[in-house]
């Protein structure tokens, strides 16, 4: 018990730093409203011209179904419950893949705050008329913050991608020994990008840009590791 606790420290600590840093470097970009709804009104353009506008008719389906708002907003907000559990249950159960998915969490985690501070984004409820904000207007929590947002950061969604990884995280660990239940986790990310596009909150390219991101960052985490690995020593040179 007293080997694992020094890891175990260390892994909270690299988790908990990681957040502060990501929280503080997020609170200063992307904040300009005007370049921000610029931004949402030429990607709107490109979905309607590849036939991917369908955020405006997702959102009017879910006000005119006011049973599913509820779970939609629970969803919505209790994902990093989902995304914590995730990780604790994968260095509990699953050693063996932990290192490997908490670098992917990470990467992605930095590597999209350079794309916040360059592309600014509006979310459809702030730039596409038509759409009504559906957390703001039924938040389980009673919070304002949304209706007046500091920060402009639709682009990727990190919802989905946040709830992507975990779908990957628990994919990656199940699917050696369980194959076809590993399937599931990726009912999650589905879930919650359905979930984002009916309350008005990202655009379809939106979660595009959130499966980019996804996979750019297990590609670094994988050629990361590759580097890093010990490499096995060849008979001729012993």
């Amino acid at each position: 018990m007293s080997r694992r606790l020094p890891s175990v420290l260390v892994e909270v600590a690299l988790v908990l730093i990681g957040f502060v840093v990501f929280s503080r470097l997020h609170a200063v970009v992307a904040t300009d409203r005007v370049a921000a709804t610029a931004n949402a009104w030429h990607l709107q353009a490109v979905e309607n011209t590849l036939h991917l506008n369908i955020e405006l008719s997702a959102n009017r389906w879910l006000v005119e179904h006011p049973a599913l708002i509820p779970p939609a907003v629970l969803t919505y907000r209790l994902y990093y419950a989902v995304l914590l559990g995730t990780l604790v249950w994968v260095y509990v159960r699953h050693r063996e893949v932990y290192r490997q998915v908490r670098r992917t969490l990470l990467w992605m985690t930095f590597l999209v705050l350079p794309v916040f501070w360059a592309v600014p984004m509006s979310p459809p409820r702030f730039a596409l008329p038509g759409v009504v904000d559906i957390v703001a207007e039924h938040d389980l929590f009673g919070s304002t913050a949304s209706r007046n947002p500091a920060n402009f950061t639709a682009m990727p969604s990190m919802h989905v991608a946040w709830s992507a990884w975990c779908g990957y995280a628990v994919w990656t660990a199940l699917r050696p020994t369980h194959p076809r239940l590993a399937l599931l986790a990726w009912v999650f990310p589905l879930l919650m990008t359905a979930v984002v596009f009916t309350t008005g909150n990202h655009y379809v390219l939106d979660g595009a840009g959130s499966a980019t991101l996804l996979a750019i960052a297990i590609a670094i985490a994988i050629g990361a590791a590759a580097l890093t690995s010990p490499r096995l020593t060849s008979p001729k040179s012993q």
